[in-house]
């Protein structure tokens, strides 16, 4: 599998070239403890899988092992297989939520109760290979505080899906001052250190992919080939995706807010040129009575145009208003296997 994995057609990747190189500060793995936090779902029918592929690759590290599971609300067997597998391994503790709070929050809580000096996040359906979890952390003994993977073939995904996804990183580059780095995802290696920094930031609608970007560090990439889905089906529909996207867009840029004030002054010279010319043509040609269309064109114009600004505010008065509310991110119903 790791074959398939790291297959990208013939040519080499590009961060096997960087392992040669030892960055500054090289560290060892040794007595040194990993992290994986695994946010879940809905994700009984993978979860033999996962854990067997677990043992496999990471459990194969010398390094001290820890997986932390959050339950987001699961309403399978998610929970209780996980309380079980916790009973036998000690190297397994469950953080279970108090409901379903999404992803980010769950991952947010998965970090804060990570105590490794590693920490990787990995999906449970398996998309995110572990066998890549090895090269992972034989760029952090180089140097590097973040390893994330890049993903350089995503044939798994549907064509819409990938054009979809292409559009928001290139939208998102465009307009943010902390770009993200094309086609990743949550799937990385983090030094203690930059969870630390994570933790510092009190922000509750959080968009991790940008979050992880902002707090900067030495960062490396590793292209990888996405492999399909394990089991069962996504909850990412393309609704939820889009909302996805307005909120990163939202918490790392005010550019829209400035479109439309560029938008208004061209407005305004258009509708003074519109005025002028209006006034020379009845002094030349005398009295001019506009026809109904083209009234109704103008107005039913200016008027989208209003209520495009006004959703633009709104996107940011409802994120400044989460944020003056000052819930917490999330609520921890058990915790299971953290005091062992």
């Amino acid at each position: 599998m790791a074959d398939k994995t790291r297959a990208a057609g013939a040519q080499k990747p590009k961060a096997s070239a960087a392992q040669k190189v030892k960055a500054p500060g090289a560290r060892s793995r040794r007595g040194r403890t990993l992290s994986l936090v695994i946010p879940m779902h809905d994700e009984a029918p993978v979860l033999d899988s996962l854990f067997r592929q677990l043992d496999e690759t990471v459990g194969r590290l010398a390094v001290k092992l820890e997986i932390v599971c959050v339950d987001d609300g699961s309403r399978d067997a998610t929970l209780e297989l996980l309380s079980t597998r916790a009973a036998r391994d000690r190297r397994v503790k469950v953080l279970s939520l108090s409901r379903n709070f999404g992803k980010e929050a769950a991952l947010t809580a998965g970090l804060e109760a990570a105590s490794g000096d590693m920490v990787v996040p990995l999906d449970a359906d398996l998309q995110d290979p572990p066998e890549l979890i090895g090269e992972f952390v034989t760029l952090w003994e180089q140097g590097y505080d973040v390893v994330y993977g890049v993903r350089s073939d995503r044939t798994s995904d549907t064509v819409l899906k990938r054009a979809s996804a292409n559009l928001f990183y290139q939208l998102f580059n465009s307009v943010s001052d902390y770009p993200i780095p094309a086609s990743t995802g949550d799937f990385r290696l983090m030094d203690r250190k930059v969870i630390e920094a994570l933790a510092r930031l009190p922000e509750r609608n959080r968009f991790m992919k940008g979050l992880f970007a902002w707090v900067g560090f030495k960062q490396v990439g590793v292209p990888y080939v996405r492999p399909a889905r394990m089991a069962g089906t996504t909850a990412w529909g393309y609704r939820k995706l889009f909302r996805f996207a307005v909120d990163g867009v939202t918490a790392f840029t005010t550019l829209p807010l400035r479109i439309w004030t560029l938008v208004g002054i061209g407005a305004a010279v258009l509708a003074i040129i519109t005025g002028v010319g209006l006034i020379v043509r009845v002094l030349m040609v005398g009295r001019d009575v506009p026809g109904y269309a083209s009234l109704m064109v103008a107005l039913l114009f200016g008027f989208a145009l209003q209520m495009i600004a006004l959703g633009v505010m709104g996107e940011y008065i409802g994120r400044m208003y989460q944020e003056v509310k000052g819930r917490p991110t999330y609520l921890v119903k058990d915790r299971i296997g953290f005091d062992s």
